[in-house]
């Protein structure tokens, strides 16, 4: 079973972004089926998930035309490997995006999975985290997290009346920087910044609570709360403050990564290895890859990846799925790479 390049899966969503997407892979204008659409800012790469409410779209499709989720289905252990199969099935557990933002997101937060097992029917929540890939201006920032304790009756009134400037004072806002790494644990309300280029890991779920929705092109209060109402659903936020120290565990900076092995670093905390890994790949001159269902995100450079039977190249603003049976690999070249995984199935 051979690595498969993935074509952009870019599509319209309510919030503007997705030319540097199309920059990044080298095809033109802003994505989604056409170069008119600035409303095309995510592209779910890999993807065996739906759009909420939806029956196929979000889902890749591979060259020969299928589904990615209906080839999974029809040999899980030869895409993912018979521990992840036994474990979750046909699922990946995971969905990797390219997410560019021409506009700051809205404030919004994610359920966990135990908020979506006892509420949604879904056994995975949304935990994602960020690789900041680029950046178009000095200072680029995201929110993250309540920087004091939040009442319940205080978040309904910001939420209900739309005080969106409260709700951004009251979050952290942090600089960030190409190379930066983070963890978002489901039920922190968080947005990106305008002019953002980020890889999203996150889980296989297209679950959002909007507490901000003024100004987009979206009804909140018809759309924003999932289906169940926003007095529950507002239970999933997590209104906890968050102190220096817990805000810090969350990032990772590339120059603090732990080496792995040669030309191999990790990208993420520790904390999110039950929820999705990462690996960033420099290969001096060559780097090993273990047997695992993979997507590579090429940054930088041109180089490949091989086998002793065959070689696939590779270069920036490519998206590689690597199936399980591939098996041990190594990639060479000048070559800055982003390898997503999904949960270490021990975790």
């Amino acid at each position: 079973m051979q690595p498969v390049h993935l074509a952009s899966n870019q599509f319209h969503r309510f919030y503007r972004g997705g030319s540097a997407i199309a920059r990044f892979r080298g095809t033109g204008g802003g994505g989604g089926g056409t170069r008119e659409d600035d409303r095309a800012p995510e592209d779910w790469v890999g993807s065996a998930t739906t759009i909420r409410g939806e029956e196929t779209k979000g889902l890749s499709s591979l060259p020969d035309g299928r589904l990615l989720r209906d080839a999974i289905a029809a040999d899980p252990e030869a895409f993912l490997g018979a521990a992840h199969a036994a474990r979750y099935g046909a699922n990946p557990a995971l969905l990797v995006k390219l997410l560019h933002t021409g506009q700051r997101l809205p404030v919004h937060c994610h359920p966990s999975r135990e908020f979506a097992r006892r509420h949604l029917d879904c056994p995975f929540g949304k935990t994602e985290a960020w690789v900041i890939a680029e950046v178009e201006h000095d200072a680029p920032t995201v929110h993250l997290g309540f920087r004091h304790d939040v009442e319940a009756a205080t978040l309904a009134g910001w939420v209900d009346r739309q005080e969106v400037d409260t709700m951004l004072e009251a979050l952290h806002t942090l600089t960030v920087h190409p190379g930066d790494a983070i963890l978002v644990p489901a039920g922190v309300p968080h947005a990106i910044g305008a002019g953002v280029l980020v890889i999203e890991l996150q889980e296989p779920t297209d679950f959002s609570v909007l507490l901000e929705w003024h100004g987009f092109d979206v009804d909140g209060l018809a759309d924003g709360h999932l289906g169940i109402g926003y007095d529950l659903a507002l239970a999933c936020v997590d209104r906890s403050g968050f102190g220096s120290d817990a805000l810090a565990r969350l990032r990772q900076r590339a120059r603090d990564a732990a080496e792995l092995r040669p030309g191999v670093w990790s990208v993420f905390v520790a904390d999110a290895d039950p929820y999705f890994r990462a690996e960033r790949i420099r290969p001096r001159p060559r780097a090993t890859l273990d047997a695992s269902f993979s997507i590579l995100v090429v940054l930088a450079g041109t180089g490949r990846l091989t086998t002793e039977h065959d070689e696939v190249p590779l270069e920036r603003g490519d998206t590689v799925l690597i199936p399980f049976a591939y098996g041990t690999a190594t990639i060479e070249g000048d070559l800055d790479v982003i390898r997503c995984l999904p949960p270490a199935v021990e975790a």
